[in-house]
């Protein structure tokens, strides 16, 4: 059980935290039962199709935030089961996995009777899910595992599965109405495994049974009739189906998904009910796009990887990408993650100074579940890449050596999120970086201005501090006829970064070094960095 902390129980009735106006809809659910509720379910979903990517994380990650609201409103304590669907019949081959022809020979197979492609584990479907819980692990989420194939199979859903088969036409009176012509015509909610080759079958049901518990159906290649229980594993409802018997056995309370799957929680709802039991609680949230503004696919595979994101910055910063306007789309391409790593500084920096109702809207406090860190980080993530790009240095102890100059007293022992952010900006400026810089030679204008402001430096005195600097900046870019001083500053990270965009500029010379830019300047003026 997550604690309870009652001194904010008056404070979080009113924050306007999207996690608290979550939490809110599961008190007013606990009012309409007729008895307390023992405890409150919270469930996710995984379709293991394909390699785990940030959108399911991003899942359990919001879900989280609302659980931990909720353990403030209530004492009633609660759990979060994070399903599996690893029984589904793989429909296609993931274009970015290895071994494709060998997965290509299993196709309408379970999941988790598709070989692992990657050789370590006994199935496709149990090294995704592996992969899953490794992370969630590291995270430090509480959470439940649940597979679909060990529920089907060891009889947890069979009194559920049993219900199914007894409210079968109700089922197909909600389904068929959101089916084409021709699905009508095989759609049923129980999807048979056949017994002669252990592919998930989409064929009608041309017989059922509702008290001996079987279905009939015609084995599409020997046109044999087969009777199977619905019981043990033997069929697997389809998804809008298996979602309601889910919610139905295991009693789930809330369950968040995507605006794509608007009418899907519609007509899994419908059937929850035909099942006996209220839908849970949950909100749509907007899809995660590529650089394309495409929806992300685990199967195309044009997202982030979870992997991915976490070798260029940290995990509280992807914590902080989806706590942030969840109800609007978002591109989830790499050069986000800067401004998200830096944004989450802000946000902790701020929050000791707020008071507790700005405090429980500030994200680090759902972040960190009510208790941030003290952290004191006293350089940018933007300002450590540009330190790298401007001192093509990928060494650590080269790049300390000019931090230890802008934070004298700051060391890797004493700010080891600093040494972290070291890392990350390495990795991201060799990746990302590097390989986009283009430097260009000054205008006429551009010229005079840098020749200026080299003079003006010169004249700095050695204590100079990135105000002073910062001023010397915007002086020279006013004594010169720029229509515009975003074009002075511009021309500045173009010519001497090889870059449209930057920090703050007096910060940078500050922690690159007052000399330094002088010289990086000379190679500017003498065409050095074009070339």
């Amino acid at each position: 059980m997550i604690p309870n902390y009652p001194p904010l129980i008056e404070t979080a009735t009113d924050s306007k935290a999207w996690p608290f106006e979550e939490a809110r809809k599961l008190l007013t659910r606990m009012e309409r039962m007729d008895a307390p509720p023992e405890e409150i379910i919270f469930e996710t979903g995984y379709g293991p199709s394909g390699l785990p990517h940030i959108g399911t994380f991003g899942e359990v990650a919001r879900t989280t935030m609302v659980r931990h609201a909720f353990s403030i409103l209530s004492d009633v304590p609660s759990r979060l089961i994070c399903f599996s669907d690893d029984m589904d019949g793989m429909r296609k081959v993931p274009g970015n996995l290895p071994n494709q022809e060998l997965l290509a020979q299993h196709i309408d197979k379970p999941l988790t009777q598709v070989p692992d492609p990657f050789g370590t584990h006994d199935s496709f479907g149990r090294h995704n899910n592996a992969r899953l819980q490794a992370f969630l692990d590291a995270y430090g989420f509480q959470y439940e595992f649940a597979s679909s194939t060990d529920y089907y199979a060891s009889g947890r859903f069979d009194e559920a599965l049993m219900r199914m088969l007894e409210v079968y036409d109700r089922v197909m009176e909600i389904m068929l109405p959101t089916l084409g012509e021709e699905r009508r015509k095989t759609y049923s909610p129980f999807l048979p495994v056949c017994p002669r080759t252990g592919r998930v079958l989409q064929v009608p049901i041309v017989e059922r049974d509702a008290k001996r518990g079987t279905v009939v159906f015609v084995d599409p290649d020997t046109n044999e009739r087969v009777e199977l229980p619905v019981t043990g594993g033997h069929v697997k409802c389809q998804w809008k189906p298996d979602w309601a018997l889910r919610w139905f056995a295991l009693g789930v309370d809330y369950e968040m998904a995507g605006k794509d799957l608007i009418d899907s929680v519609k007509q899994s709802g419908l059937i929850c009910r035909a099942l006996g039991r209220p839908p849970p609680e949950g909100f749509n949230y907007e899809l995660f796009l590529d650089e394309n503004g495409e929806k992300i696919s685990k199967t195309r595979g044009n997202g982030i990887t979870i992997d991915e994101w976490l070798r260029y910055a940290s995990p509280e910063s992807l914590q902080l990408f989806m706590y942030q306007s969840p109800r609007k789309a978002k591109r989830l391409h790499f050069d986000v993650i800067p401004k998200n790593v830096d944004e989450y500084l802000t946000f902790l920096g701020k929050y000791p100074g707020q008071d507790p109702k700005e405090q429980l809207g500030n994200p680090v406090w759902h972040i960190h579940g009510g208790e941030p860190p003290g952290m004191d980080v006293p350089i940018s993530f933007a300002l450590l890449l540009n330190l790298v790009s401007a001192s093509n240095s990928e060494d650590r102890d080269v790049l300390w050596g000019f931090i230890r100059r802008y934070a004298k007293d700051a060391t890797p022992e004493n700010h080891p999120e600093l040494d972290r952010m070291v890392g990350y900006a390495i990795h991201y400026f060799h990746d990302f970086v590097k390989p986009a810089k283009s430097y260009r030679g000054p205008s006429d204008l551009e010229r005079a201005a840098l020749q200026d402001l080299a003079e003006r430096f010169a004249g700095l005195d050695a204590s100079a501090d990135a105000e002073a600097i910062q001023a010397v900046v915007y002086e020279v870019g006013k004594a010169h006829d720029f229509e515009n001083l975003r074009d002075w500053f511009r021309g500045l990270y173009e010519v001497l970064l090889g870059q449209s965009q930057g920090p703050r500029f007096g910060s940078f010379v500050a922690l690159y070094g007052v000399g330094e830019t002088q010289a990086l300047i000379a190679q500017g003026l003498a065409g050095e960095l074009a070339r």
